[in-house]
């Protein structure tokens, strides 16, 4: 595509879709700048052990806890069998969970459906608040849960659809750096204990291949998120 088409396209992207493409701006910015991702990562690791949790479930295992750190790490306790395809799973899920639920929020987003976008939110909120065991936890939890709840019920049509929006991106963003995170965290020798080690040892597939997997699907569920609100025809908001 030659320089000036592409130039007419974003301005016609900017010009249709405002509100959609400020919200990403702002979440990008969120999530690159290092106060800001170090102040809000507790909401990727939510998503993060919540995905772990409810693929236990799902398999059968037994939900022993979650806990939650200020440093925003985080693990998720379960019971049952220390190897099969069902702790292969669990472990799978934590790091894809986040820019895939960043995929679905910017999916109903683009069918003009942020409330309940918001509220499933509340739910899996609710739900991850029931198997917290320390108090950081809980009240990360809460507050999270209490801002959705804010805005699901008092903000007005505008503002909801664009705060669900900037929370769909930020899940999104937040979901790729975390797995870009990872990646350099085991390059230099660090978090030889992630989730990515932990498959290793259960598949035939090593760490780097596993935390590479994770950043793939994680820039994937970004490019379609943004293929679903920015490609013609998309949601106009």
């Amino acid at each position: 595509m030659p320089p000036t088409d592409l130039i007419t396209r974003g301005y016609e992207l900017v010009a249709a879709r405002p509100a959609s493409l400020l919200a990403a701006v702002l979440a990008l910015a969120v999530v690159a700048w290092h106060p800001t991702w170090r102040m809000t990562r507790t909401a990727v690791t939510i998503a993060h052990e919540g995905g772990h949790a409810l693929v236990a479930v799902l398999v059968g295992r037994g939900l022993t806890g979650i806990r939650l750190h200020a440093d925003s790490s985080g693990v998720t306790y379960s019971t049952g069998a220390g190897r099969g395809p069902g702790v292969v799973a669990m472990f799978l899920a934590g790091y894809v969970f986040p820019p895939l639920l960043g995929l679905g929020g910017a999916v109903l987003v683009a069918a003009d459906s942020a409330r309940a976008m918001l509220w499933i939110g509340v739910v899996l909120l609710a739900a991850t608040l029931l198997q917290i065991r320390n108090l950081y936890g809980g009240l990360a939890v809460v507050v999270t849960g209490a801002v959705l709840v804010l805005v699901a019920m008092r903000a007005e049509e505008d503002l909801r659809t664009g705060f669900a929006a900037a929370l769909s991106w930020f899940l999104l963003f937040g979901g790729v750096k975390a797995c870009a995170e990872l990646r350099r965290g085991r390059r230099r020798g660090r978090m030889r204990h992630s989730d990515a080690d932990r498959l290793a040892e259960l598949t035939p597939l090593s760490g780097a291949v596993w935390a590479a997997f994770f950043l793939l699907v994680a820039v994937a569920a970004t490019a379609t998120a943004g293929w679903v609100v920015f490609a013609p025809g998309g949601a106009p908001a």
